[in-house]
């Protein structure tokens, strides 16, 4: 009897150590040491989940359907002029593919509390939504959520990769 408590502490002991180094996961970061890369560069599948999130050819490029994220400046909603391109791509794009809907996603980077930055990653999303009803996309094929700081397209902690997160992205959905 004493043989099978040793044998059972033993096993116990064993699948402690195994479940407590085994099932640490890093984040998915960018190609740089510090998480630091450009936008798309990361494993979009572990964040966003498979299938979701830019995708990008080997040329860094996007692909049809798979847009690049539109960046915001520090604490602001306001789009800035050389990404209204990206937003006019968007569009086309929604034009041709009537069928198509799309979820806008709101981002920030980490400077600021959580509740303060989904806000701001809301008024991101609706503020991108708004600007693709102003070039005759349908509201009704545009959702909004936000994440605020909680899903970062790149890893450090310096104004690079915090230029990074401010973003709003695209989801397409059917």
């Amino acid at each position: 009897m004493n043989k099978y408590k040793c044998l059972f502490m033993l096993g116990l002991g064993l699948m402690l150590i195994f479940n407590a180094t085994g099932c640490r996961r890093r984040p998915a970061a960018g190609p740089g040491e510090d998480g630091v890369g450009p936008i798309g560069a990361w494993d979009s599948d572990q964040i966003y989940g498979e299938g979701l999130g830019p995708r990008f050819g080997e040329d860094g490029q996007y692909i049809e359907g798979q847009f690049p994220p539109v960046l915001f400046p520090f604490d602001s909603a306001q789009i800035a002029g050389e990404e209204r391109a990206k937003l006019d791509d968007v569009a086309r794009y929604m034009r041709r593919h009537t069928n198509v809907n799309m979820i806008i996603e709101g981002h920030t980077c980490e400077v600021g509390n959580r509740e303060y930055n989904l806000s701001l990653g809301e008024r991101r999303a609706l503020a991108t939504r708004a600007y693709l009803v102003g070039l005759g996309i349908d509201g009704a094929r545009l959702q909004t959520r936000s994440y605020g700081q909680e899903r970062p397209a790149a890893f450090g902690h310096n104004e690079e990769a915090w230029r990074q997160n401010r973003r709003s992205e695209f989801v397409i959905t059917q």
